[in-house]
């Protein structure tokens, strides 16, 4: 592989992504980013100025999961292709296929076409979703890179499907596909750490909805966090790093609850004190209610659960040391402020 490769961001508009470019362009690679519309090109830029790089090293193609056309031109040239375009919406539709068709089906063209360009590397941006809801695990179970999710269950929401087909119709690909590339997986949990600009992830999202005072109080769940700057350091460090190849990263740190996490916002905020949860809603009210509330749906999985897993992979294999997870909510709620957005 050439010293500086060129490097191939899918769904460069997304803040995983935006760290990524960012982190490549530190390290002095040029970075061709995809996008469904090249209008938010300008939007790109600023975010990376705004993270301290250089964006003149960016350029941009249009290219859209849902659409053959443009992949190919997209990706010849390249040495190594980072895939983070997946549809991941506050609300869960109610086709699922709505969400599994595009995660599914794009992750197939980005390979497809890196095939065809003879790509030495693709990585995959999956999710802990992927992980940790197999079926029949024990009670204490520690999660790990050798779960994978069932995607069969009846009780997964339709965004957790789409990123465990997505991962396991790669792995396929690769498997049955002569010339394939290299595939390596990273799989973040509940991505903190700071916003760049007004185009919010759905984690992001949350903050503004907890600083509205929409719900006063919250399902009793918690998650493993990551901070998307450790995702985009794995991304980086998974595009190079020999002896990685077919291997999946679980990026967490630690663990929050959504109590919690308007506990923080309480704490770094003081004038938004009002308007976070003040106490955690029973399971069976939850269920009751996501009836009714479709943005409920997204963590019924989670009643019940706290999941108990291992980053010790990343930290051998990859290199990291991660932040703590009141580090990386902390720095996303202090983003949100400093970009006015709570």
């Amino acid at each position: 592989m050439p010293s500086n490769p060129e490097i191939v961001v899918t769904g460069a508009s997304g803040l995983i992504a935006k760290h990524t470019i960012a982190e490549f362009l530190r390290r002095g690679h040029s970075v061709r980013g995809t996008l469904r519309s090249l209008d938010k090109a300008d939007d790109v830029r600023r975010a990376l100025d705004r993270l301290g790089v250089d964006p003149q090293n960016v350029s941009f193609c249009a290219a859209d999961l849902t659409n053959e056309a443009g992949w190919d031109e997209a990706i010849a040239g390249a040495e190594v292709v980072v895939h983070t375009a997946s549809p991941f919406p506050v609300t869960q539709p109610d086709d699922p296929e709505d969400l599994i068709a595009p995660a599914r089906d794009g992750t197939l063209r980005v390979l497809r076409s890196a095939t065809k360009a003879a790509i030495a590397r693709v990585v995959l941006t999956s999710s802990t979703v992927a992980i940790f809801y197999p079926s029949g695990r024990p009670v204490g179970h520690i999660y790990s890179e050798e779960d994978f999710t069932d995607e069969t269950r009846p009780d997964l929401t339709p965004y957790f499907k789409s990123k465990t087909i997505a991962e396991k119709s790669a792995w396929d690909f690769i498997e049955s596909t002569p010339g394939a590339p290299e595939l390596v997986a990273i799989n973040p949990s509940f991505v903190q750490g700071p916003a760049v600009d007004a185009d919010l992830s759905t984690s992001h999202e949350l903050y503004r909805i907890m600083a509205r005072g929409t719900y006063p109080a919250v399902p009793c769940i918690s998650f493993p966090v990551a901070d998307v700057r450790d995702v985009a350091a794995a991304h980086v460090e998974a595009a190079f790093r020999p002896g990685i190849v077919g291997n999946r990263y679980l990026i967490g740190e630690g663990q929050l609850s959504l109590y919690d996490l308007g506990h923080i916002m309480a704490r770094e905020l003081p004038d938004l004190r009002s308007k976070v949860p003040k106490f955690e809603l029973p399971d069976f009210a939850v269920r009751a209610m996501a009836v009714f509330d479709r943005k409920l749906r997204t963590v019924l999985p989670e009643l019940g659960e706290k999941k108990a897993f291992t980053n010790a992979k990343m930290k051998a294999e990859l290199g990291l040391v991660p932040s703590g997870a009141d580090e990386a909510a902390t720095a996303a709620i202090r983003s949100l402020r400093d970009l006015r957005l709570i």
